[in-house]
């Protein structure tokens, strides 16, 4: 009988059969090691399910205690807040615009008329933003009433992102080193408050105070620096209108 061979087909060669046999092999391999491997995957789940139950159930109480601890108590907690601290925040802006400053500072500190003071609202609801507010108030409150390590303390447990509350809170902690004689520590407050925000307000304000303190600790250069800093950049300034004597003084130190 006649035998043919079917267009373009060519008969494998030995290492070709051989090659194709260890192909087969390895995927068998494969197959078996990935069947294998979940095999022992399904053993070690039926085996600690419970602990797995477990752990699953405490990352469940951990994400729903975050949500539940901002929305149940967390929230609450600042609305009291701020309900409690309306009392003491009206006496802080009376004693800014007002007369009896001293009293209504005391009143804004400690309370009155069986209402909160700011150093109640920082120990009744630590962590709510009221409370670090009562700070910058408090250490305030006492830098107006001379007790300035008392307003050290307060100013400095104080943080904010805010354009001059922040600026102002570092600024006032330099008044309050000015007035305990600590004039170099003072100097540090001054500059970081000018650096801390770029506003027509608080930076040409602390650049001025930076610059006199300067002056007094004998820094004539620096103070030099920061006087012409407020006339090239901020010249509708409260300060840029004085700020020309005190760059003529700088300069003649600095000859010296």
């Amino acid at each position: 009988m006649a035998t043919y061979n079917k267009r373009g087909y060519k008969p494998k060669t030995k290492e070709e059969k051989q090659t194709n046999i260890e192909e087969e092999s390895t995927t068998a391999e494969v197959f078996n090691a990935l069947d294998e491997s979940a095999s022992k995957t399904e053993d070690f789940v039926a085996k600690n399910q419970k602990y797995i139950f477990i752990i699953i159930g405490l990352v469940a109480i951990v994400v729903l205690g975050s949500l539940g601890y901002k929305e149940f108590i967390s929230k609450p907690k600042q609305t009291r807040a701020m309900n409690d601290m309306f009392q003491a925040q009206k006496y802080f802006d009376q004693a800014v615009t007002g007369v009896k400053k001293d009293s209504l500072y005391n009143l804004a500190l400690n309370g009155g008329e069986g209402k909160f003071g700011m150093l109640d609202i920082i120990d009744q609801y630590s962590g709510t933003p009221s409370a670090n507010l009562a700070n910058y108030y408090a250490g305030t409150a006492y830098l107006r009433l001379k007790d300035y390590k008392n307003a050290v303390k307060y100013l400095n447990d104080f943080e904010s992102e805010d354009e001059i509350l922040a600026p102002l809170a570092k600024g006032n902690i330099g008044d309050a080193f000015v007035q305990l004689g600590q004039k170099e520590d003072a100097l540090g407050y001054y500059e970081e408050a000018a650096e801390m925000r770029d506003n027509e307000y608080t930076t040409p304000m602390y650049l001025f105070k930076a610059g006199t303190i300067a002056l007094d600790l004998g820094q004539s250069d620096k103070a030099l620096t920061y006087f012409k800093r407020i006339k090239d950049d901020y010249a509708n300034s409260t300060e840029a209108a004085k700020v020309d004597v005190f760059i003529g003084k700088a300069e003649v130190l600095a000859n010296k």
